[in-house]
C-alpha cells in the first residue's frame, strides 16, 4: 500500500475534499471512500509496483563518468562535473538505486583565469573529467585530471563523507585514466585513446615512477568494434577479478553506436584478449561492481540530449571467466533490485535559505557555475535568503560569475523562485536560467530606473529578448519547467506577482546538448551587473519538483 500512498491520497482530495486519515468525514463517505480506496489498490498495486521497480536509468539525471567503490554494505561513486565547484562530487548509495550527495573531492581546482571566469577566459566543458574511484587499506581515493591545467589529481581522505581530502597534482594529465592498485602493492595508472599505456606510480602516488618505462598495453583497444572507428577506445577502468585483469572502455564505431569493449589478460602487462561487452541503446563507458550477495552489474551511462549523460546499472554474468552484461545483450528496462525513492532530495533538492547554526552555508547538491568569489555571496547578509552581489561588469549570462546551479531532472522538472530585486541597480539583471550554451532565461532587467521582467533565448546560440514586460513592484516568483520526456527537451519560463497567478513569458526553449560545454542543462540562480556594481538580488527560496507550476 506504501508504494501508492501519493496517488491515493491524490484521489482522495479529488472526491472527497481531504487527505487520507482524515476523521471528520461523514459515515457515508467513510464506507464509500474505503470501497473506492479498496477497489483502486486492486486495480493500482500491480501499477505501482512496476513502476517502483523499472530503475533504468539509475539516475535521470547528468551523472557522467561514473566510478564506483563498495565498502562493506556502501556503494560510493565518483562522476565528472567539469567546470562546476565544488568538483568531483562523492555519492553514497546502500543499495545501489538510490543515491545522495555525500562529498566533493575538491572545493576549488585551481586558482586560474579561465576557473573564474576572469579577463575573458572560461572553462566550459573542461574543468576535471572522467574520475577513477578506489578504496585501499581504509583509504578512499579520487583521481582525475584537467585539461585547463594539464594535470592529473590524486585525491586521497579516510573519511569520504566529512574528509579532510589530501591532494597530490602533477604533470601530465593522463587522459580518462583508471587508478589501480595491485595484489603486490604496486600502483599503476591505466590510461589513453585507441593505444592504451600502462605507468607505474611513485608509492606516495606523487607521480610517475620515473625508474619503470611507459609501456603500451593494448595497441589497438578498439579494434573488438570493428575497423572503422569514429571514437578510439578510452573511458579506461581497470578490475581485478580472481586473479584476472578486465579493462573496460568505450569506443564508438562509424555508423554505429557507443559500445563497450573489454579486455582480459592474466597479467597487468598483458596480453590482452577483447571483445565487445554491450551494443544496446548507445550505453557505454563504465565498469563493474559486486554486491555482498554475490550478484554483479556494470555501471554505465547512456546520452540523452539535453538532460545530459544518465546512468544504467546493467546486470552481469559470469560465463568462461567473462562478464556478460545484459539480458541477452541488452539493457533491461527493470531491475531486481529495490524500488528507487526519486532523486529529490539526494541528487537535487529545495532550498529555503534558511540555515541553523554550524549548517553549512550551501547543501551539497549545489553547485557554482566556475569558482565562485566568496566576497560578494552570503546567506548571512539576510536572514532567511541567499544574496547575489554585483561585485563586477559582466556582459551576458555565461560570463557573469557566482551563477548557482542544480541539476535538472528527467523525465519532468520544474524550480521556482523568489526574488527580490529592489535594490539592483540600473543595468543589472537577476532571475531564474537554464544554464547551457543554448541557454534560457526568466529575470528583472533594470533599465533607466525602470524595471522589467525579461525572457532571453540563445536557441540560436546568441541570446535574443522574447519579451519584457513593466514590473511595479520588489518581489517576483518565477518559475522554469523542463519536459526531457521522449527527448522532447523544452523548457517553459512563467512569472508570477503573488505566487499563485502564473503567466508564461517569451517562447519554449529547445534544449540543446553542446559540446562546448558538455554537460547537461542545470537550474540557475543568477544576478549580474551591467554599468555599475555593488547592486544586489535577494533570493527567499528555490523550490524543485517533478510538477509544474500551475498557468491560472
Amino acid at each position: 500500500m506504501l508504494l501508492f500512498l501519493t496517488p491515493l491520497n491524490n484521489l482522495f482530495i479529488y472526491f472527497f475534499g481531504c487527505p487520507i486519515g482524515n476523521t471528520n468525514l461523514p459515515n457515508m463517505k467513510k464506507k464509500i471512500a474505503f470501497l473506492v480506496l479498496a477497489a483502486f489498490s486492486l486495480l493500482a498495486y500491480p501499477l505501482f509496483a512496476q513502476q517502483q521497480k523499472n530503475q533504468n536509468p539509475l539516475i535521470f539525471a547528468d551523472v557522467p563518468d561514473m566510478s564506483m567503490v563498495r565498502v562493506g554494505d556502501c556503494y560510493y561513486m565518483s562522476s565528472t562535473t567539469m567546470h562546476m565547484s565544488p568538483g568531483v562530487p562523492i555519492m553514497k548509495s546502500r543499495d545501489l538505486i538510490n543515491w545522495s550527495v555525500v562529498s566533493y573531492a575538491y572545493d576549488t581546482l585551481a586558482d586560474v583565469d579561465e576557473l573564474k571566469l576572469k579577463n575573458g577566459k572560461q572553462a566550459y566543458g573542461q574543468g576535471s573529467w572522467a574520475s577513477s574511484m578506489r578504496y585501499h587499506n581504509g583509504v578512499f581515493y579520487v583521481s582525475t585530471f584537467a585539461q585547463t591545467t594539464g594535470k592529473t589529481y590524486i585525491y586521497s581522505t579516510k573519511n569520504v563523507e566529512k574528509g579532510p581530502w589530501k591532494v597530490s597534482a602533477f604533470k601530465p594529465g593522463f587522459h580518462d585514466h583508471s587508478l589501480f592498485f595491485d595484489d603486490d602493492g604496486k600502483i599503476y595508472m591505466v590510461y589513453g585513446g585507441g593505444k592504451i599505456k600502462l605507468v607505474e606510480m611513485k608509492p606516495d602516488l606523487s607521480g610517475p615512477d620515473p625508474a619503470v618505462p611507459e609501456r603500451v598495453i593494448i595497441e589497438n583497444a578498439s579494434l573488438p568494434s570493428g575497423e572503422k572507428i569514429g571514437l578510439p577506445a578510452e573511458g579506461s577502468q581497470l578490475f581485478k577479478v580472481k586473479g584476472k585483469y578486465y579493462l573496460f572502455n568505450i569506443t564508438w564505431p562509424r555508423g554505429g553506436m557507443r559500445t563497450v569493449v573489454i579486455h582480459k589478460a592474466d597479467q597487468i602487462t598483458g596480453p590482452y584478449e577483447g571483445k565487445i561487452g554491450l551494443q544496446d541503446l548507445g550505453v557505454a563507458q563504465g565498469g563493474l561492481i559486486d554486491m555482498p550477495n554475490g550478484n554483479w552489474y556494470a555501471y554505465l551511462f547512456r546520452d540523452y540530449g539535453a538532460v545530459g549523460r544518465i546512468p544504467y546499472l546493467v546486470p552481469v554474468k559470469w560465463q568462461n571467466d567473462w562478464p556478460i552484461l545484459g539480458m541477452d545483450g541488452k539493457v533491461p528496462d527493470s531491475l531486481d533490485l529495490p524500488g528507487s525513492q526519486g532523486l529529490i532530495p539526494g541528487i537535487v533538492a529545495s532550498d529555503e535559505f534558511n540555515r541553523k547554526p554550524g549548517e553549512a552555508d550551501l547543501p551539497l547538491v549545489w553547485q557554482w557555475n566556475h569558482n565562485p568569489d566568496a566576497e560578494v555571496w552570503s546567506l548571512k547578509k539576510r536572514k532567511g535568503h541567499l544574496r547575489l552581489t554585483n561585485g563586477r561588469l559582466d556582459h551576458d549570462f555565461l560570463s557573469a560569475r557566482n551563477t548557482l546551479t542544480q541539476r535538472t531532472i528527467g523525465p519532468f522538472s520544474s524550480a521556482v523562485t523568489l526574488v527580490d530585486v529592489a535594490r539592483l541597480k540600473d543595468g543589472d539583471f537577476a532571475g531564474l536560467g537554464l544554464l547551457q550554451k543554448k541557454y534560457g532565461l526568466i529575470g528583472v532587467r533594470v533599465e533607466g530606473g525602470a524595471k522589467y521582467i525579461v525572457s532571453i533565448d540563445a536557441e540560436t546560440g546568441e541570446p535574443i529578448e522574447k519579451e519584457r514586460i513593466p514590473l511595479q513592484q520588489n518581489t517576483i516568483h518565477f518559475s522554469v519547467d523542463c519536459d526531457f520526456s521522449q527527448r522532447r527537451d523544452l523548457a517553459s519560463f512563467r512569472y508570477s506577482l503573488d505566487g499563485k497567478h502564473w503567466k508564461e513569458i517569451g517562447s519554449p526553449l529547445k534544449m540543446a546538448y553542446t559540446i562546448p560545454h558538455f554537460m547537461g542543462y542545470r537550474f540557475a540562480l543568477f544576478s549580474y551587473a551591467g554599468k555599475q556594481t555593488g547592486g544586489y538580488a535577494d533570493f527567499d527560496y528555490f523550490r524543485i519538483s517533478t510538477q509544474p507550476a500551475p498557468i491560472n
